[in-house]
This record gives C-alpha cells, sequence and structure tokens, in this order.
C-alpha cells in the first residue's frame, strides 16, 4: 500500500523551534515527529511512501534517506512554490494507482488505520477523513456529518455559540485514486478550503471517521511541549519509544544508550534521556521531562517538566521550569528559564541571567551574566 507524508510547511507557529529545522523534524521524545508517522505507516503495511518538501528539505531528506532504514521505500516531491496540501498531492498523482492513505507530518497519533481503511471500503467512499472529538471546536476545522457518516459540511475554526460540530479535521485522509480529478493541475489548492467544501457540496461519497486512540496538532508552541507529557504518560502508544527500557535504580526513568546518573541525583517522574547524557551530583528532575542526545546536566541544577534538545549544557545550579531548550544550548551556571520558555538553538545564558515566563529566544542570541529578559528575542529568518 501507498501513502503520502505532507512535509512541506514552514511551522511558522511553533518559532522560534522551527527557525533552523522543518516542522516534520522537531523532536518528539527525541525522535524527529516524523519518525513517528513512518512507523505508523510501516506497522499498517504502508511500504510505498512519497513526502512533499519545501522549507529545509535538505534536513529531511538527510535524516530519513531511502527510507530502507526505517522499514519501507521513501521518494520526494521537491516542491518549487508552496501547492498548498491538495495541490502538493495532485503533483505526485502519478505514485498512486490504488487506493491510498494521506497524512500529516508533524501530528502525533496512534490512529489505528487498519480500521479507518476498513471503514472507508465499507463506506464505499471516494474520500475519507479521520476524525477525532476535541473539547475546543475554535481551534479546529470542525466537520458536520450525517449520522451514516457522510459528510455535509465544514466550519474553519468557529466561534463556540456557533460551532455544529466538535468533530476535528485531523488531517489524515484515505482516498480513491479518482480523487485527482477533483483537483486542478499546477495550481495552489487546499484540502481544508477548496477540495473539500466542494466534494460535500456535490454530494459526492464523502465520509467521516470518528477515530479512537491518540491524536495531537502539535502546531503550538503549548501543544508541543504538552504532546511529550502525553508520551511519558503513556497516553499515546508509538513504535519509535516502546522499546525503551527503563534506567536501573529509577523508576520510571528511560535512558539512552551511555547515559551516566550520579547517584545524588533525584529523578522523579516519568522521564527520557538520550544517549551520551551526564547528570551531575545533586540534580533534581521532577516530572514529565525530555532530555536530548549528549546533554551535560551539571551539580544540582534542577529542571521541572521540561523538554531539552541534544548536545545542551545546563549548568551548575541552573533552574528550569516547563520550558523547551534547543540545541547547542549552553545555560551557565544559576541561570534561570521561566515557565513558557522557547529558548531556540545555539543560545546562550551567561551566569545568573533570567529568562523571564513566556519569553521567545531566537537562535543565537546570548544573555549576558546577571541581565533579566522579559521581553522576545526576535530575528527575522535569514
Amino acid at each position: 500500500m501507498k501513502a503520502m507524508i505532507l512535509a512541506a510547511g514552514v511551522g511558522s507557529r511553533l518559532e522560534p523551534l522551527t527557525c533552523n529545522v522543518p516542522k516534520p523534524m522537531v523532536p518528539v521524545v527525541n525522535r524527529p515527529a516524523m519518525e513517528h508517522i513512518v512507523a505508523l505507516l510501516r506497522k499498517h503495511g504502508y511500504t510505498g511512501v512519497i513526502a512533499n518538501l519545501w522549507y529545509l528539505p535538505e534536513r529531511i531528506r538527510g535524516y530519513f534517506g531511502d527510507g530502507a532504514r526505517f522499514g519501507l521505500s521513501l521518494n520526494y516531491s521537491q516542491e518549487k512554490e508552496l501547492l498548498g496540501t491538495a495541490g502538493g498531492l495532485k503533483r505526485v498523482g502519478g505514485f498512486f494507482d490504488e487506493t491510498f492513505l494521506v497524512i500529516s507530518g508533524d501530528a502525533l497519533t496512534d490512529i489505528d488505520l487498519t480500521d479507518m481503511l476498513r471503514f472507508h471500503r465499507r463506506s464505499g467512499a471516494l474520500a475519507t477523513i479521520a476524525l477525532r472529538e476535541v473539547d475546543d471546536p475554535t481551534r479546529f476545522g470542525v466537520v458536520i456529518t450525517a449520522p451514516d457518516g457522510r459528510i455535509t459540511g465544514f466550519q474553519e475554526k468557529p466561534e463556540a455559540a456557533e460551532a455544529l460540530s466538535n468533530l476535528a479535521n485531523t488531517g489524515i485522509y484515505i482516498f480513491e485514486p479518482e480523487l485527482l480529478n477533483w483537483i486542478p493541475a499546477g495550481t495552489f489548492h487546499d484540502f481544508g478550503k477548496d477540495l473539500f467544501p466542494r466534494l460535500a457540496a456535490a454530494g459526492a461519497p464523502f465520509y467521516g471517521y470518528a477515530m479512537n486512540g491518540y491524536w495531537c496538532d502539535i502546531g503550538s508552541l503549548t501543544q508541543y511541549r504538552m504532546a511529550q507529557y502525553d508520551v511519558l504518560q503513556g497516553k499515546v502508544k508509538l513504535e519509535a519509544f516502546s522499546g525503551l527500557k527503563e534506567a536501573a535504580a529509577h523508576p520510571g526513568v528511560y535512558g539512552g544508550e551511555d547515559c551516566r546518573i550520579d547517584p545524588s541525583a533525584r529523578l522523579e517522574g516519568r522521564i527520557l534521556l538520550g544517549r551520551g547524557c551526564t547528570i551531575g551530583r545533586g540534580v533534581r528532575i521532577v516530572g514529565e521531562t525530555v532530555i536530548g542526545d549528549n546533554c551535560r546536566i551539571e551539580d544540582h541544577a534542577v529542571i521541572e517538566r521540561s523538554v531539552i534538545w541534544q548536545n545542551t549544557r545546563v549548568g551548575k545550579e541552573a533552574r528550569l521550569t516547563e520550558c523547551v531548550v534547543g540545541s547547542e544550548c549552553y545555560l551557565h551556571p544559576q541561570a534561570r528559564l521561566g515557565t513558557g520558555v522557547i529558548l531556540s538553538d545555539s543560545c546562550v545564558l551567561e551566569r545568573r541571567s533570567e529568562v523571564k515566563s513566556n519569553v521567545l529566544i531566537w537562535p543565537g542570541k546570548v544573555i549576558q551574566a546577571g541581565e533579566i529578559i522579559s521581553h522576545n528575542l526576535q530575528e527575522a529568518r535569514g
């Protein structure tokens, strides 16, 4: 079976984390988000895959290659200009000669794709959308369905009082090849805004599949951090996470190869440590926390419910609270990061500096010793 991964977007809502990496490569529990999608496809028998690329395409190609080490064949469609979700599909239409799947490369889900395919075939559908009940429909494009599951309408991020549904479009679709005839060639075309409303208005066999299991759109900075917590709490079953083992003497702590944890360190909660991490004397890590490969957490640092990417150093007595820290950063001794801070790649916080809550710091910034930052430090993408 064949599938397409939508991987061309910029991910501007995840800036500054996506200044140096495309959104599908943003790590979720130390693996690129797209790697979890690739593992899900392989699990359900999708072995021929194509991904459309646009923003920082070399980062995706360089990591996944031809897909062989992930157990499938991976091809690419390099877009010179963004074509939209449906336009990107139209460009690679010749790749598909039977029922196929389209899925976002940046969502986090353990959807049962095999059950969704059964539903699609039983319904005799031309197109099927996976739908998920959400508490707040104002954040999503929601779908209106008839009792038999046929889709009758859409609302894009409706006001709460006007919402006619709480079923969100998850960005997971099963199509018949004939659907490609509905998409104009060589132009920008979007599933949600252009194609799907036309299908519904024309009365095409177009159905919504009410999925079980977990689904999260990691499109916002808060949701990105919360998704890590959900994995560590066992709310989502990820193939790429399931093989990890608990560290000896530290229940709930999962460690990669060559991790070194000082006996005096206190690790309390569900914690993931990447390969080659060093946890120093008296370090305290509290709550759901992800620390990437080759990070060094020095003596008596305190980390609470935070996400740290790879090759980052946290100095003595530094403190991080519910924040995200990018790769190649150095937090000098006694530096502080408040709740909701996003510190992008290659940043330096000198001794006793502090970044206040909810501040975003773009790549390569240096915070001087003793300086207190309470506003975003931003620069335009080069």
